[in-house]
């Protein structure tokens, strides 16, 4: 399978680290947004599957969101939802001009798509399948991480200034040999049972790498998302939420909301995981994901 690494540039001027993965005429494209603070190799397990699957029959992208992984730098102002919704529109428009698409989002790439009906309507007939992997559609102000409501709300704001702080602060080598901080975060907050010590390891070393401009301001943006009022734009349209019973960061009644504001949306609850179903549930992420495609293609070779 052909695989190309190439760069958009956004409309302020930064550089996307975007992967291509498929034949350009493949009747279908798939895109993966990830979790904030990660990179896209947050998808590495689907994308292995999804390529196992289905080979050339697709064309499959993937990118770093602005100030994640590979991609430029942003300022806090710029880390933003709609910058990221309009970012994925520039993909789109690179490497995906025609054809029908499925998109699938974790935590903050899921709020991307939510943010789609607004920042870019004229994509919306071209999608034929959307997955939502623990993420929400606003009121993340009320997450209390599983503590008691006061303490919840304290941590809840602290958490990320005090790993912009550590990466301000502290080199990047230091922190990748002192990763202690991290790994609390990740093993308390974002993983559920079981957790495998390399799917944490790899959270973590993306935690610390995470640049503090990204931590801070996408939290501060993440706090004020409110689009459950686009959900209905995806009426129709097969949708999967899927969440996991121990999520603390976008919990269960998050998902239900969305599938509840889709028409014909199916909700499905890991019991015992955590944020990052992706890696705590492979073979449910990937099979998920896989079924949309399936029901895609068919689609698609019924009208041609």
């Amino acid at each position: 399978m052909s695989e190309h690494e190439h760069e958009v540039i956004t409309e302020d001027g930064l550089r996307i680290h975007v992967t291509v993965r498929g034949p350009a005429d493949a009747p279908l494209t798939v895109l993966l947004a990830h979790c904030w603070t990660a990179e896209e190799s947050d998808w590495h397990y689907q994308v292995t599957d999804l390529l196992a699957r289905f080979g050339h029959d697709i064309r499959l992208v993937t990118w770093d969101h602005r100030g994640h992984g590979r991609s430029d730098r942003a300022s806090e102002a710029a880390c933003t939802i709609p910058h990221l919704a309009r970012d994925l529109g520039l993909v789109v428009d690179t490497y995906a001009t025609e054809g029908p698409l499925v998109v699938a989002g974790h935590s903050v790439g899921g709020m991307t798509i939510t943010a789609i009906p607004e920042e870019r309507p004229d994509l919306m007939a071209r999608i034929v399948g959307a997955l939502f992997v623990s993420t929400t559609s606003g009121e993340l102000h009320k997450v209390t991480l599983g503590l008691p409501a006061a303490a919840g709300a304290l941590l809840r704001d602290r958490l990320p200034f005090i790993l912009a702080n550590r990466s301000r602060m502290l080199s990047l080598s230091r922190r990748e040999k002192y990763p202690v901080i991290e790994r609390q975060i990740a093993r308390r907050f974002l993983f559920g049972r079981p957790a495998r010590p390399r799917d944490v390891g790899h959270v973590v070393d993306q935690l610390v790498r995470a640049r503090p401009e990204t931590m801070s301001g996408f939290f501060k943006d993440m706090m004020a998302h409110d689009r459950i009022g686009n959900l209905a734009a995806f009426d129709d349209i097969p949708a999967t939420v899927l969440v996991g019973s121990r999520d603390l960061l976008t919990p269960p009644e998050h998902a239900a909301k969305i599938a509840q504001g889709i028409r014909g949306a199916r909700l499905l609850v890991a019991p015992g995981a955590g944020h990052y179903l992706p890696f705590e549930r492979r073979e449910l992420v990937s099979a998920e994901l896989c079924a949309l495609v399936d029901r895609a293609l068919a689609r698609t070779r019924a009208t041609t």
